[in-house]
């Protein structure tokens, strides 16, 4: 009997139930062989070592910003390619991820058949989009350099790009010069605009993104 030559896969991913259910995915099919890393250090170091055809990268890993380790990961092992399993499926997060290399995304939200559909579709050298993202890309008729910030006023840019430092919302309308409220609805209005559900997600969405303050206008 011929032997079933096997893809090796490689999942950076910092949650142990999302790492568990991706080889439950993946052991559906005989021929993945799959490794796991809880890190961004660790997933560098395998991805030397194990060589892997497919990695499936998170991007809020607690060493790193996925996004940072992205090019990286690319660089060190040209033949691979990356799909990014994230959260978020916001119009930011996709352009950078394509923007640094990654040939899919989808997110956790998605129907779990997506991840087998994404590795193949990536290993015949097409992007896969999931479907909550495609309908993101579609409703905002995105452009791949599309900023950040886009749809936010000055004043909430500067509010996302505080929260992403660290300050609190009483810092944030003390250094602002507004009224807690105020800042606290335009939390609100930020977390709708960017279809982003808590204030905690909110601020490691700043912080991956590395936002920067913007001026006032």
């Amino acid at each position: 009997m011929e032997e079933v030559e096997q893809l090796k896969i490689l999942v950076i991913e910092d949650h142990p139930i999302v790492r568990d259910g991706c080889q439950r995915i993946f052991n559906r099919r005989t021929d993945i062989e799959m490794i796991e890393a809880s890190s961004a250090t660790d997933g560098l170091a395998l991805n030397k070592s194990f060589r892997p055809d497919v990695i499936v990268l998170d991007i809020g890993l607690p060493d790193a910003s996925g996004f940072d380790i992205l090019p990286k990961l690319i660089a060190e092992n040209n033949k691979a390619a990356i799909i990014v399993l994230s959260m978020y499926g916001t119009q930011s997060f996709v352009t950078s991820a394509l923007e640094k290399g990654a040939v899919g995304f989808i997110t956790k939200n998605d129907e779990p058949n997506s991840l087998l559909q994404a590795i193949e579709r990536v290993r015949n050298g097409e992007i896969y989009l999931g479907q909550a993202v495609a309908q993101t890309l579609a409703m905002n008729n995105l452009a791949p350099s599309s900023d950040p910030l886009r749809g936010l006023s000055p004043r909430e840019g500067q509010i996302i790009a505080l929260l992403g430092e660290g300050r609190s919302l009483t810092e944030i309308s003390v250094e602002l010069n507004l009224g807690y409220k105020t800042v606290a609805n335009g939390v609100t209005l930020i977390k709708q605009k960017l279809n982003i559900g808590t204030t905690t997600a909110l601020v490691k969405f700043a912080v991956e993104h590395n936002l920067k303050t913007m001026s006032p206008g």
